[in-house]
């Protein structure tokens, strides 16, 4: 494992490393690579950074070693490929997907036949021994303040391993760990689908502010106090929010950049320099060629850096961490291409709150839309409701920009929306939108 500065010369005091394993890049063949709908774990051990326990290490879970992560991947049957660090979060690229590791919280995402919930125990005891979070009654495993899990519907349900079979499977599987979550459906049974498990938060971990209010407002005094803090993650203000955009049907002609021999470059496995790897070079080459580099304004985001690969024969990952522009946290994006026209899939993830980024979510949508080109999508976005206060004080000019914003999501150039469901859920609103290309 190669550890290299990637320091801007803008902003000193912001620091990004990146490592690679080359171990783990040496031989990796993503030849058999099938299910690109990806299983989505989001693990809260408090609500913000700024409220880690006397317990916990300075740092919290990026205290803990990456041979620790590592182990617990293994159980989950992904590697390491490379790491990129700043002072809020370390983005793992994996052999499927991506682990983001924030100081209050865990997103592992992964793809493939991986058997990601088979990992949940030991990350909870990984927190609770090694990040010195608030521990079970009479366990070694840490107690989650939330638990989010998610998937689309695979492709290819019968080649999943224990506990992924199925859905009933794997809310079973949670609910055997004493998770007391609430499990949902969302989308047509006979199209396009989302499911998600979902805890409440654990009061317990974090005590109401106002105990003699009802808990809307209990929850809004919470989330407006630590709204300007929060950037890190979503459910946490009423700037808080997650994108992530899932498609499939991917443009043949868009499809060949994601194969390692249609990629235009000079780069030989003989040239790798000890700081790199062909399938990163080539990743990097990619990244700049495709559009993803610019969803994100680079002149807004000076400091943003990005870890991509192109695996051999085909597929792409990569990670972006984007520090705020007050430099006080750091969001990200990630990106997961399974370009094979029999299974085609991309999808795209991030936390940048539309205030932070300067684009209206339709916008960073269409920009998605144009590096793949789907023949279908769907669109879920997390938002952490707005106080009551928040509500009275908008404006009739703040009320017509939410009413065209919506109007744009339902006029995507080029498509045509299926279905639209909203969910209000403990803390959060949720929005679902599956589109088809429209016909000429």
């Amino acid at each position: 494992m190669v550890t290299i500065n990637t320091s801007s010369d803008e902003a000193p005091g912001q620091t990004t490393t990146l490592s690679i394993n080359h171990e783990a890049t040496a031989d990796l063949d993503s030849t058999n690579a099938f299910e690109g709908p990806e299983k989505l774990l989001e693990v809260w051990f408090v609500p913000s950074p700024t409220m880690l326990p006397e317990s916990a290490k300075p740092d919290g879970l990026k205290s803990v070693s990456r041979n620790l992560w590592e182990e617990m991947l293994n159980l989950v049957r992904c590697k390491v490929l490379s790491v990129i660090q700043n002072e809020h979060v370390d983005a793992y690229l994996l052999s499927e997907s991506s682990m983001f590791v924030f100081p209050h919280k865990v997103v592992l995402k992964t793809c493939g036949t991986t058997t990601l919930l088979a990992g949940l125990a030991r990350l909870l005891e990984i927190a609770g021994v090694h990040g010195g979070f608030t521990q079970r009654s009479g366990t070694s495993m840490a107690e989650p303040y939330r638990v989010f899990y998610s998937r689309k519907a695979f492709m290819f349900p019968d080649r999943q391993e224990h506990p992924h079979k199925s859905w009933p499977d794997e809310v079973k599987f949670m609910e055997q760990m004493s998770l007391r979550g609430s499990a949902y459906q969302v989308g047509r049974m006979n199209g396009e689908h989302w499911y998600l498990y979902l805890t409440n938060a654990n009061t317990m971990l974090t005590p109401p502010l106002t105990p003699t209010e009802d808990r809307n407002n209990r929850e809004g005094a919470m989330f407006s106090q630590f709204n300007s803090r929060m950037g890190a993650g979503k459910k946490s203000g009423p700037n808080d929010e997650t994108l992530e955009i899932l498609m499939t049907d991917l443009c043949p002609v868009k499809s060949k950049q994601w194969y390692m021999d249609t990629t235009t470059t000079d780069v030989k496995p003989e040239d790798e320099k000890e700081d790199s790897s062909q399938g990163h070079d080539l990743g990097a080459i990619v990244t700049n060629s495709c559009g993803l580099a610019e969803i994100y304004d680079k002149s807004r985001f000076p400091d943003s850096r990005i870890d991509s690969y192109i695996f051999n024969p085909c597929g792409y990952s990569a990670n972006a961490v984007i520090p705020s522009q007050d430099k006080d946290t750091s969001y990200y994006w990630t990106v997961h291409v399974t370009p094979e026209p029999h299974c085609s899939y991309a999808s795209f993830e991030t936390n940048v709150p539309r205030e932070q980024s300067g684009r209206e979510t339709v916008d960073v949508i269409e920009s998605v839309l144009e590096t793949f080109k789907p023949g279908r999508f769907s669109v879920t976005l997390f938002e952490a409701k707005p106080t009551l206060a928040d509500l009275f004080r908008m404006d009739h000019s703040e009320e017509m920009a939410v009413l065209k914003r919506a109007a744009r999501m339902e006029n995507i150039k080029g498509y045509r929306r299926m279905d639209k469901i909203v969910h209000d859920l403990d803390g959060y609103d949720l929005v679902f939108r599956s589109y088809e290309k429209a016909e000429a």
